[in-house]
């Protein structure tokens, strides 16, 4: 799945910096600055911003994987179209 050796923060740290970063406008010092806040201060925005590059794409087809499936079966109302006048 994710390859997470060698990393020097939690997992789970990375993980919410990248969700956050996803999920609202916020850039990698915004992120650095709201876990300064809660007490981790060791996180640099350099290490937000590559593992994100890292991790997003990895994310994104674990993701897919169980995304629902859109339906198959589609109808169209009618339609009407003027040709020429009629």
């Amino acid at each position: 799945m994710l390859d997470v050796k060698g990393m020097r923060f939690p997992v789970d740290v990375i993980l919410v910096c990248i969700r956050w970063y996803a999920a609202y406008p916020l850039s990698c010092r915004h992120l650095e600055e709201m876990m300064e806040e809660r007490g981790v201060t060791t996180v640099d925005h350099s290490t937000v911003s590559r593992r994100t590059i890292r991790f997003l794409p990895l994310l994104g087809k674990i993701f897919r994987k169980y995304k629902r499936s859109v339906g198959g079966s589609w109808r169209m109302d009618e339609t009407y179209i003027k040709v020429k006048g009629a």
